[in-house]
């Protein structure tokens, strides 16, 4: 997520991270899983209010995260009336359990959303994505031969550091475009 960070302010795009109470509880030693969906929704509400206050509009953000930061991001957009979302490897379903999806909300959304993924990623692959009912406001980019964490394999020809070059282009792309759009109504 720092590369992506670092990429999107050279690009113009500020980009502010933070993380989830139980990734915070591990840096000092605690070994927990995730909190649950509605600890992380929360999390994420009181961070869209404190930028919001800090005078950023939540009418000009974009949210998003990788795998679960996005799958819970998305949870929140419409309620919370962001301008976009992005999503890096989205876990369309958990792993080795394709047949269970997580897909319900997305078919609905209206935010405008860039889902980033892995044409293999275990977690949703072309395949697997290709037969789900998504929101036409989802914009999919596929990244060659990527996994869950884009990286491709070498017989590929492409590198993990193309794919995530790429993925940076085409966020900065989606949020110049969506803004765009927003100021043209």
């Amino acid at each position: 997520m720092r590369f992506f960070a670092e990429r999107l302010a050279e690009a113009g795009i500020a980009v502010a991270r933070f993380e989830f109470p139980y990734m915070a509880a591990r840096r000092v030693g605690a070994r927990r899983g995730p909190d649950r969906a509605s600890v992380l929704q929360e999390t994420w509400r009181e961070v869209i209010a404190a930028i919001d206050a800090a005078g950023i509009s939540r009418r000009a953000l974009f949210i998003g995260g990788k795998s679960m930061g996005g799958r819970i991001a998305s949870m929140v957009a419409d309620d919370e009336g962001v301008q976009g979302l992005i999503c890096l490897g989205y876990p369309f379903h958990p792993p080795g359990k394709p047949q269970t999806t997580r897909v319900a909300h997305l078919e609905t959304l209206q935010t405008p959303a860039l889902f980033v993924q892995g044409e293999r990623d275990s977690l949703g692959s072309r395949d697997d994505v290709g037969g789900y009912r998504l929101s036409p406001a989802i914009k999919l980019h596929w990244l060659v031969d990527g996994d869950h964490s884009f990286k491709p394999r070498k017989s590929s020809g492409v590198t993990e550091r193309q794919n995530w070059d790429e993925a940076t282009g085409a966020i900065a792309a989606f949020v110049r475009q969506v803004a765009e759009d927003v100021r043209a109504l």
